[in-house]
């Protein structure tokens, strides 16, 4: 990867080192992707694990995306 800025690296890459995410491979209606939990009933995905091309063409799966559960009974 090359950066082109002219700030200072040191502002570039502040808190670099302290951001440690939490990744899970999840089952989500059928796709398989990974998330990284942003709340109790939310995520954020990752990335998608599928051999099925139409899941990366479904906008909903994009990475980014927010997913949003809700609480089982």
């Amino acid at each position: 990867m090359i950066i082109y800025t002219s700030m200072p690296l040191e502002l570039v890459y502040e808190g670099y080192e302290q951001f440690q995410p939490r990744y899970e491979e999840i089952d989500y209606n059928g796709v398989k992707m990974v998330i990284e939990p942003s709340g109790p009933f939310k995520a954020k995905i990752v990335r998608l694990i599928s051999a099925d091309p139409q899941d990366y063409l479904n906008p909903n799966y994009s990475p980014g995306s927010m997913l949003y559960f809700r609480a089982s009974k």
